[in-house]
């Protein structure tokens, strides 16, 4: 590698042979593999748990409604400072555990320039949600500034429609034609759960009953839609080949179909959805339509961790007849680069690339069975994101 990029890839002896200045690092017994790819985190909530116990908020929600409140609740206290710090540990524990590049929801688009001056990759997908248009609009300008704030670094921009049960129709429609001109792709939550399912269909259940008057949006609740999230957001042309949907939890085959037919990329995070108890996802059937998986980690609000190592294992204990070793890596890699529209720069080792990747230990000597031990068993030694040696300190 030179300046942060991969010049070449081969067998060790002909490397030496024609780089014979290059400097060379060895690992006996180890396995060089690409840096992983989380294709959905939320970094900014990686203090949750503590400050879930700072301000004594329950940890026990019953229902997914109930973590949402939950959810707002703690938000509700946090300060600029709580969110630096929160981000910080977010990018230490991604890079020490093998990520390399994320596809981060972001919130506050003041918190960009941190993110940008961490040594991950990706992109920077900003979030949006609300009814009043009084408050989206400037929401929406404020996204759209970090959007096309000048910057070359490896952190590309994006939008984030929250969920389409967050959003009111015609806002979608604002996001749609403000995204579109710009080709900024965009990532949505998407059939998370039964109680969204509920709501866009009927505008009933508890996001209606408890969330709404919660937050004070009870005069935008609409009459039943008599529809899906999916058919929502394809009649609202959100849904493209740049679309990253998340979790699909509950999508039915009709919906599929739709994502298959529109070229969008799938999201899944079944350690959050288990953490949850909103369901599982039909990987199975998404991958039978041929659509584009890839593989993410959620926050600390859902999830135990940030390591996609743990992330894959899991799968693989949990859904192993519907998917291999192979395919789960590359749910990590390649499919989420995909997903992220990196894979120009990220998820593979090849030459022109950037120099992401991790010394993986305990992988055992067979070739064949090398993917399945580096899952299962795997020891992450050593990490490069842009050709640099990350050491601890990220940011």
């Amino acid at each position: 590698m030179r300046d942060g990029i991969i010049i070449a890839v081969g067998q060790p002896d002909a490397l030496k042979r024609d780089h014979s200045g290059a400097s060379v690092v060895e690992y006996p017994g180890c396995a060089i593999m690409p840096g992983l790819v989380n294709a959905h985190t939320h970094l900014e909530l990686t203090h949750f748990p503590s400050w879930r116990l700072r301000t004594h908020v329950e940890y026990n929600p019953r229902r997914f409604v109930d973590w949402v409140i939950q959810l707002v609740k703690i938000k509700r206290g946090l300060t600029g400072d709580d969110y630096r710090a929160s981000v910080r540990e977010g990018i230490r524990m991604c890079l020490e555990s093998g990520t390399t590049a994320v596809g981060e929801i972001v919130c506050d688009p003041a918190l960009a320039p941190l993110y940008r001056s961490s040594p991950l990759a990706g992109r920077l997908f900003f979030e949006l949600l609300g009814h009043d248009p009084a408050r989206f609009r400037p929401m929406l300008d404020l996204a759209l500034a970090a959007c096309d704030a000048p910057g070359d670094g490896p952190l590309l921009p994006g939008l984030s429609p929250h969920a389409p049960y967050t959003i009111a129709e015609e806002n979608l429609v604002l996001i749609r034609d403000a995204a579109f001109p710009r080709r900024l792709p965009l990532a949505v939550h998407v059939s998370e759960s039964l109680a969204e399912g509920e709501f866009i269909s009927d505008s009933a259940g508890p996001l209606a009953e408890e969330l709404y008057p919660f937050v004070g949006w009870e005069r935008y609740l609409t009459p039943p839609r008599h529809c899906t999230s999916t058919e929502l957001l394809d009649r609202s042309g959100l849904l493209t080949p740049a679309t990253l949907a998340v979790h699909c939890v509950h999508v039915t085959l009709n919906d599929s179909e739709i994502l298959k037919k529109r070229g969008v990329h799938v999201v899944l995070c079944p350690r959050s959805n288990q953490r949850l108890d909103v369901g599982r996802p039909p990987i199975g059937l998404l991958k039978k339509l041929g659509i584009p998986l890839a593989l993410g980690t959620d926050s600390l609000a859902s999830n135990d961790s940030l390591s996609l190592w743990e992330e894959m294992r899991f799968v693989l204990a949990n859904f192993a007849h519907d998917v291999s070793p192979p395919e789960l890596f590359a749910m990590a890699t390649t499919g989420a680069a995909g997903a992220l529209g990196i894979s120009a720069s990220c998820g593979s080792l090849e030459t022109g690339k950037r120099a992401d990747f991790q010394v993986v230990g305990n992988v055992g000597q067979a070739a064949a069975t090398l993917l399945e031990r580096a899952i299962m068993e795997g020891d992450v030694q050593e990490v490069y994101a842009g050709g640099q040696r990350y050491t601890g300190t990220a940011v």
